[in-house]
Formats: C-alpha cells, structure tokens, sequence
C-alpha cells in the first residue's frame, strides 16, 4: 500500500538535533570522516544521549496515540551521515522506542533540499548552514540552540510556544518598526491594518494543524469529560495593544487559535516561558532566545525575514 504522506503534519528532525552528538562532531572535526566512520562503528550499540529536540519528538509523536486511527502526525530523520555511519542513530531511535522509521542519508551533504519530497512542515537541525539554507530555500526549518536537555516521562503533556511576527506570520509588520525602530509608527500601521490578515510565515503550515489538534481535543473532552489533554499551544509576542488586534484578526481568518496568548509589550519573554515550561519555543530574533531561564527551555531560532537581514 502506498504510504499518502500528504495528509500528515511531518517533521523533519536531524539527528544533531534529537540526539548528543558532541562526541561525535569531535571526532570528526578532529580526524575527519574515515575515523568519523571508524568511531560511529566501534560505538554502534553505544546509546546516544538525548538531544535538545528530543523531549519535544516525543511527545509530538505521542499525539499519534491519542488519535490512533488517523495517526497525524510523522517523524522523518534527515541526516548528513551515511546510512552506514547512520545505523548508530537508527538503533538509539529504536532504543528509545521513537516511532521514527522515515529517514534520508544524504553522504556528506545537507538534506534540506528532500523536505519537500516528505511534505515537512518544519526541518529542526543543530547545523547553522543547513538551516539558513533551509529558510534561504522557502523551507520552514529552525536552529536548535544548545540547552540542558530536561525530560520527565511523569509529563505526557506537549508544550509548544511561538512567536508571532516572523515564525507564524510574514515580517511586514517586524519590517515597518526595523524602518525607523519607532514604536508608535508600528502601532499606527497595525491599527490601519487590524482588519487585514497577515500573510503566513515560515511555521504557520504547523501552527494551524496543531491548533487543529487542539480543536479535536477539545471535542474528545465534549465528549468525556474525564479526558485529560495533551497538547497546548502557546503565542508569545512583544506585541501589546493596539496591535494585538492585528493578531487576532490573522488567527481568526485562518480558523485557528492558541491555547494561551501573551502580548507582553517588550517584556523578557523567559518571564512567561519559565512557567509555560514549553518543550520547544520558537522565535526569529536570537535577542529573544539567549537568556533560557536556567538553560532547560529548548530554544529554536527560526532565521527568516528582516529580523535576519544582514545591514547593508
């Protein structure tokens, strides 16, 4: 039977990113790819450690056995190895007992260009050039930044937190403040526009299915009232009013919304992440993602739009 990939919400995950592979890099930063091979052999049942995206994988793979008939949602691994220098990290996956069972080996090379073939949604990756390349490319993908890597098996609940501007939506609104870093000229374009949806940004394809989920959660629990969530989703932007209502009128005209919303009007961000406590946050401004509270919070910098740009 052939294998309709279209209808899933698909992740494509590095294994820089699920897994430790500090060792490894090392290794083959050190002595090149023929030890690299030699050493990922020697160690082939040596488990590898958990990785920063690693809490957040698993639990999204959960979500397939909470609606077991449909099974929404896939894992692809996108690697650089070989399938060879691969099988380490095939067997930790199995280890761990990740349903991941897709992958691409592409020797030497950057994986990025296959996510379309796989219908990603999202390319999560430790590697700064795969995932610029990604973004440069039109493909939604984030850079893992290091963190401690916390993950309580007494916690099936998944947490996903977003940034509005340049992660869910487009940078038009992020483009006009950069213009002049003039706060009152951004709210009075958000209060021409608050009627106006903004365009989709880089992980809006995942928000929506997600925020979907949520919706069929909420039916499930309808109907049983004894049905205990799994998923919540998160927005946390600088924004505050009046250009919140822009936010709004956006969600609103793709029929989806989040399970918390916080417009924090410049805020430290960690001030509503350290008690979300997300499994994964994403956000395109490296400014918002460099002071984790304690470094337990996984970090994702998403690299698109102005935000971006380098001066000219």
């Amino acid at each position: 039977m052939t294998f309709e990939i279209e209808g899933k919400l698909v992740i494509g995950v590095a294994s820089s990113a699920l897994f430790d592979l500090t060792a490894s890099h090392q290794v083959y930063l050190d002595s090149g790819p023929d030890e690299y091979r030699r050493y990922q052999e020697r160690n082939l049942d040596v488990i590898l450690g958990k990785g920063v995206a690693f809490p957040f994988i698993r639990r999204f793979l959960n979500i397939n056995k909470v609606f077991p008939r449909h099974k929404p949602v896939e894992v692809v691994l996108f690697s650089r190895n070989s399938p060879e220098t691969g099988l380490r990290v095939m067997r930790s996956i199995a280890h761990y007992g990740l349903d991941i069972s897709r992958a691409a080996f592409i020797t030497g090379k950057s994986p990025y260009t296959y996510l379309p073939a796989f219908n990603a949604a999202l390319f999560l990756s430790a590697n700064e050039e795969d995932v610029k390349s990604a973004v440069a490319a039109n493909y939604p993908a984030g850079l893992v930044l290091p963190s401690k890597t916390v993950d309580d098996d007494d916690d099936a609940e998944l947490r996903v937190a977003f940034d509005f501007d340049g992660v869910i939506a487009d940078d038009e609104s992020e483009t006009i403040f950069k213009r002049n870093n003039d706060v009152d000229e951004f709210h009075a374009h958000e209060t021409l526009h608050m009627a106006v949806p903004h365009q989709p940004g880089p992980l809006a394809k995942m928000f929506r299915r997600l925020s979907l989920m949520q919706r069929l959660e909420d039916r499930a629990q309808q109907r049983d009232p004894g049905y205990k969530k799994v998923l919540r989703i998160a927005i946390i932007t600088a924004r505050n009013a009046p250009s919140h209502e822009r936010v709004v009128t956006t969600l609103k005209s793709w029929g989806v919304s989040a399970s918390e919303t916080f417009f924090l009007g410049g805020m430290n961000k960690t001030r509503v992440l350290s008690i979300f406590k997300p499994h994964i946050f994403f956000d395109d401004q490296l400014t918002h993602l460099t002071s984790s509270p304690g470094g337990t919070i996984p970090m994702v910098h998403v690299p698109f739009g102005i935000a971006n740009r380098r001066p000219a």
